[in-house]
């Protein structure tokens, strides 16, 4: 199964990017033939932004992110997003990548599954 996970808010503040990654990951144990595409946009772009630290004890989401990495999945963002913020390509984690709305509309029509956090 192909699922797309759009996710919008930022990586810490609410946990609506933490739950989605938790149910990629949940998704990825149950079935190891899962394709799985995260698109990061508006706010959630800072989540693939490389060299986090958080306290000990708490989510990290750039290591969440690396989780789908490993699971052969894909970790999109949202160019103009990144623009907006000031996010360049060479402050993003290993594995994740500047898209479009375009690639982010072709992997929607490829996609079973479109979960939108």
């Amino acid at each position: 199964m192909k699922s797309l996970f759009i996710i919008n808010d930022p990586p810490y503040g609410t946990e609506r990017a933490y739950n989605a990654l938790r149910l990629a990951h949940a998704l990825a144990k149950k079935d190891s033939a899962a394709k799985i595409t995260v698109f990061l946009m508006a706010d959630a772009v800072v989540a693939a932004k490389g060299g986090q630290k958080t306290p000990e004890g708490f989510y990290n989401i750039e290591r969440m992110l690396k989780r789908v990495l490993a699971a052969k999945g894909r970790v999109l963002l949202c160019g103009s997003c990144m623009d907006a913020r000031g996010l360049t390509d060479g402050e993003l984690m290993e594995g994740a990548r500047r898209s479009t709305m375009d690639e982010l509309a072709a992997a929607m029509i490829d996609a079973d599954k479109v979960l939108v956090f």
